[in-house]
């Protein structure tokens, strides 16, 4: 039977019934609202409180988790890749309620010894696995930003202090994660539905090789430490034995089907993941990303490697993309387990009589802007259509990612990698999907991505594989911070679609698709965004978001470089 995991909803109502005092009337305290005397005494009210964090853990595979990046062309234009994003007067994630997770971590952890519990370490290990994932994303987000490790009040001095230098706030960060991985019980002695070491070091394998990279792409010093407790987490995970990638030998299936599993228990490659189960909690993914009015990029497509093992400008297939079902032969087959083809089976099940193909992409409607559909996730089960009764289980962590997280970080330490190094983590990946393998001395590819400045054809691979492996899953825009990519964004094809020629818009025409309201430039690409004459333009502010108005005027805070 499925197991219903990570679906943990208390709100604070349920810990003010916890432990009240039956004294006289009088010296009662309030019993419809939480009260600090009589709360924190328990196992079960650390419990109570931590479970309010779980619900924000990051899910993987949403067809908009990379809108903000150069691997979707969404069709209302990231604000900020756009250059349209204003200051705001207030809000902007800095917020009075933006702060309050992080508040009330640092309630928790003040408190929490008073209980009287031999696992009193093992919840503060939880909420302080939480507090660092929430001290990043605000440090990824506004780069210097005040650390408090402690809960305030209306007369804190703390509430107008200095933001502390981004460095040290992440040394907390990691800290904190290192704290989780030596409290947290081991995989599979936790509670159902809990944290567990591994968690712990999946998060740490992504955030340390996060930090380890911005701070050696922007120039800011020790990158040693967070790249080397990166490397160790992925190591401690590789080497356990308890996972590898889900694989039933079928390369051309396998990768799809990860993602569209209803029970992702027993999964190997399943580190940690939020179980859906009818009836309990349900999600709508399937039929959302049905209609999503986005796309992937044609720059993201021309990264797709062809069976040879070689990049569009070196293989020695013929690479056609006048048409879509030319575009796709001869690819990486995660190419066809992730954008629709015209053979995807779309729509079949129980009450669909014939499977449904796509046939010629959808273009002109709100299914895809550019012609390439993003359906990783999304299943073709028609039970699974159903308006928010989607029981799909969700990754939060896979081992996938933790092999990326592993070459990068090594390659980032020792400037190289093995042979050894590649086939125990990029190329499990690349086999899965029937790739060949990647090697240590791999040719240049001449017409690679532009990163604004030169890196070496092995690292240029790395990252290729990160990028097709990992779409989707929310993790580009913070990959382009990190290594101070934004020229990235600059080129033209991340907001172009598929190639429409005037023999395929007859083929529409014959077919009954108008398309002519499309827009297709000189090279026959679709055109997203018509106030856009050919490519966006980045600038270096957007490396971080703004500080609201109201922050600058209340604290007096500098505003972040460039706004």
């Amino acid at each position: 039977m499925k197991f219903h995991k990570l679906t943990i909803y208390v709100a604070l109502a349920t810990l003010c019934l916890q432990g009240c005092k039956n004294d006289g009337f009088l010296d009662r305290f309030p019993q419809d609202q939480f009260s600090e005397p009589t709360y924190f005494q328990s196992e079960n009210d650390l419990k109570l409180y931590a479970n309010k964090f779980y619900d924000n853990l990051p899910l993987a595979a949403n067809f908009d988790a990379d809108n903000n990046s150069d691997n979707m062309v969404p069709r209302s234009q990231d604000a900020l890749l756009s250059g349209t994003f204003a200051i705001p007067s207030t809000g902007g994630g800095w917020a009075a309620a933006d702060w309050l997770l992080i508040r009330q971590c640092n309630y928790f952890l003040e408190r929490y010894q008073r209980a009287q519990t031999a696992n009193a370490e093992m919840y503060a290990a939880e909420v302080r696995f939480f507090r660092g994932l929430f001290y990043w994303q605000k440090v990824a987000r506004f780069g210097d930003v005040p650390l408090v490790l402690r809960d305030l009040d209306d007369s804190s001095e703390e509430l107008f202090g200095s933001r502390m230098d981004r460095n040290v706030v992440m040394d907390q960060v990691l800290e904190d994660l290192q704290f989780a991985v030596n409290n947290l019980p081991e995989n599979g002695t936790e509670q159902a539905g809990r944290l567990h070491k591994d968690a712990a070091r999946a998060l740490l394998s992504r955030i340390g090789l996060w930090e380890g990279t911005y701070r050696k792409y922007h120039a800011l010093g020790n990158e040693q430490e967070p790249l080397q407790l990166s490397l160790s987490a992925s190591e401690q995970l590789m080497q356990s034995g308890r996972y590898s990638l889900y694989s039933t030998g079928k390369p051309n299936e396998d990768y799809y089907n990860l993602f569209i599993q209803q029970d992702l228990n027993g999964n190997p490659e399943n580190i940690l993941h939020r179980s859906y189960v009818l009836g309990v909690s349900t999600q709508g993914y399937t039929r959302t990303a049905t209609e999503n009015n986005t796309g992937v990029s044609k720059a993201f497509v021309e990264q797709y490697l062809f069976k040879d093992g070689n990049p569009v400008a070196t293989t020695t297939y013929t690479y056609d993309d006048s048409r879509p079902d030319l575009e796709l032969l001869n690819r990486d087959a995660r190419y066809i387990q992730t954008i629709a083809t015209p053979d995807f089976v779309w729509r079949k099940g129980e009450g669909v009589p014939e499977p449904l193909k796509t046939g010629l992409p959808a273009i002109g409607t709100s299914r895809t802007t550019t012609g390439y559909w993003l359906i990783k996730g999304r299943s073709s089960d028609l039970a699974q259509f159903n308006a928010s009764q989607s029981d799909i289980d969700a990754f939060i962590f896979r081992f996938g990612e933790v092999l990326l997280n592993y070459a990068e970080a090594k390659y980032e330490l020792q400037g190289d990698l093995s042979q050894q190094d590649l086939d125990i983590s990029v190329n499990l990946l690349r086999a899965r999907v029937g790739m060949v393998s990647l090697t240590v001395n791999v040719a240049a590819d001449s017409n690679g991505l532009d990163y604004g400045y030169q890196i070496s054809a092995l690292l240029r691979e790395i990252r290729r594989e990160r990028q097709v492996e990992l779409i989707g899953e929310g993790l580009r825009f913070l990959d382009i911070l990190r290594w101070k990519a934004g020229k990235l964004i600059e080129n033209p094809k991340t907001i172009k679609g598929m190639k429409l020629t005037a023999a395929l818009r007859n083929e529409y025409q014959q077919n009954g698709n108008d398309v002519s309201s499309v827009i297709t430039d000189a090279q026959n690409y679709i055109v997203i965004y018509s106030n856009i004459a050919n490519a966006r333009s980045w600038d270096n502010k957007y490396y971080h978001y703004p500080i609201p108005v109201d922050q600058i005027n209340l604290a007096g805070y500098s505003q972040n470089l460039g706004w």
